[in-house]
């Protein structure tokens, strides 16, 4: 097996022309350590096949927000990062599945969502390209034989109804070596995936059936403190504060108490913080199902009433998630403010960064013409502006202006693998 060598982070632009702040400064100063400290602990605790991490950089702090192990953006990436992508999938599958000569990519079953779509089919292209052979099943009952659906790019995809055999599965007289998710699971473990032999990438044990956004943070915490420590910082500016409640139910208003006081409760600590660092702006947290992804059951809140306000659209929208399950759970989590804009209108955006095994491959904005900088933006609406490659460069360069983009990616790179690294851990236990 040939080693690859790829870059940890790609010279990337963004779009925050700030000068550096003081957090990413320190994150450049300490470079190599930090770069050797990430290699130990991936040895550790190898990382997950794929993620995406969404950041908020409020210019005095700089943290992730959520953690995606089915990443759904990949044709959102520049196009300049497709061989670091193929290269990456080159070493993750070396990895999971050293004599793998097929796989099969399960994605979402809305299948009328095109620009998903256009997701799964840059991973197979990727995969394809990386030299293996690779074709999409389904979990769709009502896709019985080979369908094919032309995308808005001009691609079309082939989704394959899925056959087992025994504990294998195949598509027609293929059998693949590994199963590759990009589904999410939100809607239950499918019996069909349970207990079989070839190489689930990543195990059912994390799909959002059975993982807790509250659990991934509890350990990012502890990542966050171990590295604040390696680089002299307060963990605070790379980590948002989070509790949960127990059972809630925001139709019939059961837990409702629960919920006010602990949004009153983390208020008061995030204010203490910021009369520590002498930050004039009014806290606030994010309140999110504390299992599922796509943006669905979010609200913000900046007191308790707010939480004891809500009319009944409010907790019918907090009520409902992924594959129409119901929010029964719920984490709090510090509000980040974001400080990112794009373009002439200055669109309210935040950077999302991909990962392939443990390698930054590329990253794009999330951007909103009509949300705020305290808004979710994940929700529809929302746009997307690939990070463009500057120049071939493979680390930051801390000779250039202090405003420059690339060395500002470098930290959101820094950061993105901190949250990877919680999810290594969170698999490493679940095995």
């Amino acid at each position: 097996m040939t080693a690859l060598t790829l870059p940890s982070v790609p010279h990337l632009l963004t779009a925050n022309s700030h000068p550096i702040e003081e957090i990413e400064r320190h994150i450049l100063d300490h470079q190599d350590d930090i770069e050797i400290w990430l290699r130990q602990q991936f040895n550790c605790a190898p990382a997950p096949f794929y993620a995406s991490v969404d950041l908020r950089n409020a210019g005095y702090k700089l943290a992730p927000v959520d953690t995606n192990l089915f990443p759904a953006g990949f044709n959102n990436l520049n196009p300049a990062s497709k061989p670091l992508c193929i290269q990456a999938i080159q070493v993750a599958l070396e990895r999971f599945c050293p004599d793998a000569k097929g796989i099969m990519i399960i994605p979402e079953n809305h299948t009328r969502n095109l620009f998903y779509l256009e997701n799964v089919a840059s991973i197979q292209e990727y995969i394809t390209l990386a030299g293996y052979r690779c074709a999409l099943g389904t979990l769709r009952d009502d896709i019985d034989s080979p369908t094919t659906i032309q995308l808005p790019s001009g691609r079309n995809i082939v989704l394959n109804p899925i056959k087992r055999h025994d504990n294998n599965l195949s598509i027609g007289d293929f059998t693949p070596c590994a199963v590759l998710l990009n589904n999410d699971l939100s809607g239950g473990r499918p019996k069909l995936l349970e207990g079989i032999e070839q190489t689930m990438i990543p195990p059912l044990d994390l799909g959002w059936s059975n993982r807790y956004k509250s659990d991934h943070f509890q350990i990012y915490e502890e990542v966050a403190k171990s590295f604040a420590e390696l680089i002299e910082i307060d963990s605070w500016l790379i980590n948002p504060m989070f509790t949960n409640c127990g059972a809630i139910d925001f139709m019939k208003r059961e837990g409702e108490d629960c919920l006010a006081e602990n949004t009153d409760a983390l208020l008061q600590r995030i204010q203490k913080k910021y009369d520590a660092y002498n930050i004039q702006e009014k806290p606030y947290i994010v309140i999110k199902a504390d299992q599922g992804t796509y943006g669905m059951g979010i609200m913000v809140a900046s007191s308790a009433e707010d939480v004891r306000r809500l009319n009944r659209k409010q907790r019918t929208r907090m009520s409902a998630t992924k594959e129409g399950g119901d929010t029964s759970e719920v984490i709090l989590q510090e509000g980040v403010p974001t400080r990112e804009t794009w373009g002439d209108n200055k669109l309210t955006a935040e950077p999302v960064v991909y990962m392939v095994d443990h390698y930054v491959v590329g990253g794009f904005y999330r951007m909103h013409a009509k949300k705020t900088s305290t808004d979710n933006l994940n929700s529809p609406g929302m746009s997307f502006e690939p990070l463009a490659f500057a120049e071939a460069c493979n680390m930051p360069d801390k000779h250039l202006a202090e405003d420059a983009g690339p060395n500002r990616f470098y930290a959101y790179g820094v950061i993105g693998r901190l949250a990877l690294l919680a999810a290594a851990r969170e698999i490493k236990a679940a095995d």
